[in-house]
């Protein structure tokens, strides 16, 4: 069995209710279940949440709701893993057992179903523990700087400032969109940004983290122009 997970709980303090508010004309979570069902990669499209309002909308987009995730579970400090476990948990309880289990955050409207695919190919090809979608950082991370006690620029690793930009390692960072994962890999809380997982690398112009009220405007714009090409 394939379970799609996605978490979206009530309590959003940046943007609040950010799980159901409009991004171009739908719920923002709505993107996520309607890409999930587009993939065609799963039996069951689970939403793990503690709002009733969540549920509500979720369901009207093809999602199921089949229980409110507990308090402990749903507070600001629960991580993804022990959410997806929860769920997996709950599968089991009622004799069904999956096997893949991908977790989709509810604000990753940049997702499309071809990606989805691809790492779905890529976990039972590479037989890794997960898959999840990467982008490489627009400027090499060797060269940030930071601010010291004082207010003057210092920089990260100052051993690099002679190095140029193109002999630097390039780094990646998490697209914020989903996981495929084994389930055994939820369950066992195994970390997720290690060895045993395989990035899929995607261009950088689909990868922004809905945060703040600036992303979220900064993301319709770009919505909008991937939608007009």
């Amino acid at each position: 069995m394939r379970l799609a997970v996605i978490p979206a709980r009530g309590g959003s303090k940046r943007i609040p209710r950010k799980n159901v508010r409009t991004f171009c004309g739908k719920p923002m979570i709505a993107w996520s279940i309607e890409t999930a069902r587009m993939s065609g990669c799963f039996d069951r499209i689970v939403v793990s949440t503690d709002d009733r309002e969540i549920a509500e909308v979720a369901r009207s987009f093809g999602a199921e709701v089949p229980f409110l995730r507990p308090d402990e579970l749903a507070d600001d400090h629960t991580g993804t893993i022990p959410v997806i476990a929860h769920a997996i948990e709950w599968h089991r309880e009622h004799d069904l057992m999956p096997d893949q289990v991908c977790c989709i955050y509810a604000t990753a409207p940049f997702m499309t179903a071809s990606d989805l695919i691809v790492a779905l190919e890529t976990l039972v090809r590479e037989n890794s523990e997960y898959v999840f979608p990467v982008a490489s950082y627009e400027f090499p991370i060797q060269r940030a700087i930071r601010l010291n006690v004082d207010g003057r620029a210092e920089m990260f690793c100052p051993g690099q400032f002679a190095t140029r930009s193109q002999d630097l390692e390039e780094a990646f960072h998490d697209a914020g969109q989903f996981y495929w994962g084994r389930a055994s890999a939820w369950m066992d809380g195994k970390p997720i940004f290690s060895a045993i997982a395989t990035p899929l690398i995607l261009p950088r112009h689909r990868v922004l983290d809905i945060d703040t009220p600036d992303d979220w405007s900064r993301a319709e714009f770009m919505f909008e122009a991937l939608r007009r090409q």
